[in-house]
């Protein structure tokens, strides 16, 4: 059965539209467990910047950034270039997966047929190889989502998060970042999945030149990989609960934020009390 997902009132009204930069919001005014809200103006998730044209950069400057977190490896890096550079904006490289994890998976995924599509993604295992993804990320890569933490308590902000789509590894460290600040869990979830709207999806591209490449089987058996779906964020909660007992253990003893730390980040990115 379908899980009814959480709905939350729009933030982003006058959300800018950008030519060549997916999936971008400003995650300002997502409220907390204790009243409070997230600012608008601090924080920020995106896809890769790579192909920014003149016009996204101009607003892009507009938003006085300090650091953009690029959390691409660098087989992404190769594949859509690096980040546009940004005048007098920090930016810093934390990739959040392997360029060898899943090689090999991703070139089928780019290059294969359709029967060798169905044969990694057809019954439920592109779905649940994502759910893993989630769920691996969580576990292994405590101590980069510690970085970006303890740099936005400190002097990272305005900051803005992204990876190739803006959808799975910013998704998480976004989600990260706002479970530490004690976002409500149906706000996260809401905000996450905006990454499913027509116009901040991802564009699947293909090497494959076979005339069924992008027929709507292959779409059909490739749209687990690009969905934000629900379950894959909770699927890494989940696992945050199971591997340390709770959020605030997760925090403290994964992540390694101390009570100052935690504090000095929701000063820095939420509304007074």
């Amino acid at each position: 059965m379908t899980q009814q997902l959480p709905q939350v009132p729009p933030i982003e009204a006058n959300e800018p539209e950008l030519a060549e930069v997916r999936n971008f919001r400003d995650v300002g005014g997502l409220p907390t467990t204790d009243g409070r809200a997230v600012l608008p103006g601090r924080l920020y998730r995106s896809g890769h910047l790579a192909h920014a044209t003149e016009e996204d950069i101009v607003f892009l400057d507009s938003l006085g950034l300090h650091t953009v977190f690029d959390f691409r490896n660098l087989a992404d890096r190769n594949v859509e270039g690096p980040d546009v550079d940004l005048p007098g904006v920090r930016n810093v490289n934390i990739p959040l997966n392997d360029p060898a994890d899943g090689k090999e998976f991703w070139k089928l995924v780019r290059d294969g047929d359709t029967e060798q599509l169905r044969g990694i993604l057809g019954d439920g295992k592109a779905a649940t190889r994502m759910s893993d993804s989630y769920r691996k990320m969580v576990v292994e890569r405590t101590t980069e989502h510690s970085r970006v933490l303890h740099a936005l308590a400190e002097d990272s902000l305005p900051a803005l998060m992204h990876c190739a789509a803006g959808k799975d590894r910013a998704g998480l460290s976004i989600a990260i970042t706002l479970l530490a600040l004690g976002v409500e869990r149906e706000a996260i979830e809401a905000d996450y999945v905006k990454s499913n709207d027509p116009h901040r999806r991802y564009k699947i591209r293909r090497s494959s030149v076979a005339p069924d490449a992008m027929s709507p089987e292959v779409m059909e058996l490739l749209s687990p990989l690009f969905d934000a779906r629900v379950e894959y964020l909770r699927g890494a909660f989940e696992t945050i609960e199971a591997t340390w007992g709770s959020v605030d253990a997760y925090l403290s003893k994964g992540l390694k934020l101390s009570p100052e730390t935690r504090e000095r980040l929701r000063e820095r990115l939420l509304t007074e009390a």
